[in-house]
């Protein structure tokens, strides 16, 4: 089998910490985790290249800066509760699951739920919970969290995501009316009814679909 470790502290180096990723905890999160084992056979190749690539079902598994700069933007310690909205191929869940104690991450695509709960069961990411559902929705049950983070673009940040945010807890979501181009918003709970928002970075994501976010029919434009 082939060590990727090389090319994988290549990435951080030259892809994460060249852009300004300084979180500790985030850069030994991306050198453990091996992004070669989430991709389809004929992907892995690629495994390590500065850009997203295709998993199936029409989803993507995100530039591996942009897994980063998201996880360094929930300003995770090592103790917090994370929720994730849309697993995809499970990659950026074992990215916080090496920093965070507890994961849960919603996927609406069946077979990627299961395909991603394999892998991390493979793995031994044991610290991970995966449903599938509508993401946009959240995941009640564990509520509140210390952070939640988004993988796909919505027009708006959905209420139901906010108010499952503990106070002084961070979501960071794609927004933007343009299916294109989003910007990354932080949104960091300040009171019962307050919301602080921040936007950050320009990014385009997959279209975040399900009951607050945008409507099935634009999956197939």
């Amino acid at each position: 089998m082939t060590d990727y470790s090389k090319q994988r502290e290549q990435m951080v180096e030259h892809q994460i910490v060249a852009r300004g990723v300084k979180s500790e905890a985030v850069l030994n999160a991306m050198r453990k985790v091996p992004r070669e084992k989430f991709l389809p056979l004929g992907e892995v190749a690629y495994a390590y290249d500065d850009s997203p690539l295709p998993i199936g079902s029409g989803q993507t598994i995100s530039q591996p800066y942009i897994v980063a700069y998201m996880a360094e933007a929930l300003a995770l310690k090592g103790s917090e509760k994370v929720l994730e909205i849309g697993t995809g191929s499970g990659y950026a869940a074992a990215v916080l699951a090496e920093i965070a104690i507890e994961v849960y991450t919603v996927e609406r695509i069946e077979e990627l739920a299961d395909g991603a709960a394999a892998v991390l069961e493979q793995l031994g990411y044991d610290n991970v919970q995966i449903r599938h559902g509508d993401g946009t929705l959240g995941w009640e049950d564990h509520a509140p969290y210390d952070g939640i983070v988004v993988t796909a673009g919505g027009p708006e940040v959905p209420e139901t995501l906010k108010r499952q945010l503990r106070m002084g807890g961070r979501l960071v979501i794609p927004i933007g009316r343009n299916l294109r181009y989003q910007e990354l918003v932080r949104v960091t709970r300040a009171s019962e009814t307050e919301f602080e928002m921040e936007d950050l970075i320009g990014v385009c994501f997959v279209p975040l679909i399900g009951g607050q976010g945008w409507s099935s029919k634009w999956e197939s434009r």
